[in-house]
């Protein structure tokens, strides 16, 4: 059955690329954005609600108005507050999971152990709740560690240490107050090594649909120096892992968690993001996060053909087995993300958005996106810089050569005071 109107919840490129490719489902649904940002309402059939994400009276409210049939929620924090569970008392059918399914995200502490009785394969991990007993283990093991976090730090609180000096800095900073209560515990890990590659998969808290595998970018520099970002591209298909590595990461990782979630009487409907590391050793899972990742988002949407409203209905309704099949294209899809000056630090916000080039309405959008991340429109309609990450160029061709160039080439029309963009997103897959 058809979807006729659907809700997404977010502000982010993200957001815009799930409300895209919703309002092109075969249905033709209409979309509503909340809040959205400054540029969701050029996406053709979609609307905008000035409605905050942890607004949940508002949203069930804005629903009853506009008979909306089908929320999809975005972010993690809204995810790990528990909206999803205050609009389904509302009966409403929510792509998305609660607030207990959320703490694979959530809670780095949460998820270890999960894995852990799951056997799920992943990294050696210690966790402590001051910054005393965190440099009395790294030193102990008197080597570098990654450094986390245990709760949501907006993809800033992690730290992959290059020496125990370092470890140990990053174990202070947790516990100095900069994350907030994100950083109340931490989690230590073993470093792995290899190539790292995203696999995301839709449930109905039963059945998995596996989506072609991505593999995201996270520094802001070239060469992958520098701080860690929200993410600075991405590219999908990933070649990392074929049709029976995709299997395998069912069999070995996903299948597992998800019967190890229902049988802590958790069903979790909406998307599961695996961040894995692939060894010497095998597979091993580095996260688990409760969301789409970004801008694996908006490189994965356009490679999408199908009812995809109707199949998040049908997780959000807990019957993935009656959905109908979504077709994956045969293309390469790349994406890169331009950001704003000083990112990832402090960046500069304010700053005016030139675009030169068609907008994600024109024929060209069937090979090449604009997504908008953070911006805000003003008085007069113009677009402005108001986040660290401010777009994506997404673009799709027949090999990853030619679907890069696409992708510069739109960002190549695109200009604001600072912007900031790697040129080499998927260095991997790339000849030329």
């Amino acid at each position: 059955m058809a979807v006729a109107r659907v809700l997404v919840v977010g502000s982010g490129g993200r957001e815009n690329a799930l409300a895209w490719a919703l309002a092109r489902s075969q249905g033709n649904p209409q979309v509503w954005l909340a809040p959205g940002n400054g540029a969701s309402a050029a996406i053709s059939g979609c609307n905008t609600l000035a409605i905050d994400v942890a607004d949940a009276a508002g949203l069930v409210a804005a629903c009853t108005a506009n008979q909306i049939s089908l929320v999809v929620i975005g972010p993690e924090g809204p995810l790990a507050a528990g909206l999803a569970d205050q609009l389904r008392a509302a009966g409403l059918a929510v792509f998305g999971p609660g607030a207990d399914g959320a703490q694979l995200e959530a809670s780095k502490q949460w998820a270890k152990q999960l894995m852990q009785e799951a056997g799920v394969p992943t990294a050696d991990f210690w966790v402590v709740d001051s910054a005393e007993e965190g440099c009395q283990i790294a030193r102990q093991l008197n080597r570098p560690l990654v450094v986390k976090a245990d709760g949501l730090a907006a993809g800033k609180g992690v730290t992959v240490a290059s020496n125990l000096e370092e470890t140990i800095a990053a174990i202070q900073e947790c516990f100095s107050g900069r994350f907030g209560i994100a950083g109340s515990r931490v989690v230590l890990e073993e470093q792995l090594s290899g190539p790292e590659v995203s696999v995301f998969a839709l449930t109905d808290g039963k059945q998995l649909l596996l989506l072609p595998p991505a593999q995201d970018h996270k520094r802001i520099g070239e060469g992958d120096k520098g701080p860690n970002t929200g993410g600075m591209g991405a590219y999908a298909p990933a070649p990392l892992l074929d049709a029976a590595g995709l299997e395998q990461v069912r069999e070995l990782v996903l299948e597992p968690v998800l019967a190890a979630l229902r049988q802590r009487g958790i069903s979790y409907r909406g998307v599961i993001y695996a961040g894995l590391m692939l060894t010497t050793s095998g597979i091993k899972v580095i996260e688990f996060n409760c969301r789409f990742g970004d801008p694996e988002c908006q490189t994965l949407m356009p490679l999408l053909e199908g009812d995809l409203a109707a199949v998040f209905m049908a997780c959000a309704e807990g019957k993935l087995e009656s959905a109908p099949s979504l077709t994956i294209k045969p293309l390469c899809s790349a994406c890169v993300v331009a950001a704003a000056a000083n990112y990832p630090e402090e960046p500069q916000l304010g700053d005016l958005i030139c675009d030169q080039g068609a907008g994600l309405n024109d024929v060209e959008a069937e090979v090449s996106q604009l997504f908008f991340a953070g911006v805000k429109s003003d008085q007069t309609k113009q677009l402005k810089t108001s986040g660290g990450r401010v777009l994506a160029a997404v673009a799709q061709a027949d090999d990853f050569d030619s679907a890069f160039a696409a992708a510069y080439k739109r960002l190549a029309e695109v200009s604001f005071a600072g912007m900031q963009l790697r040129r080499d997103i998927g260095h991997q897959v790339r000849h030329r």
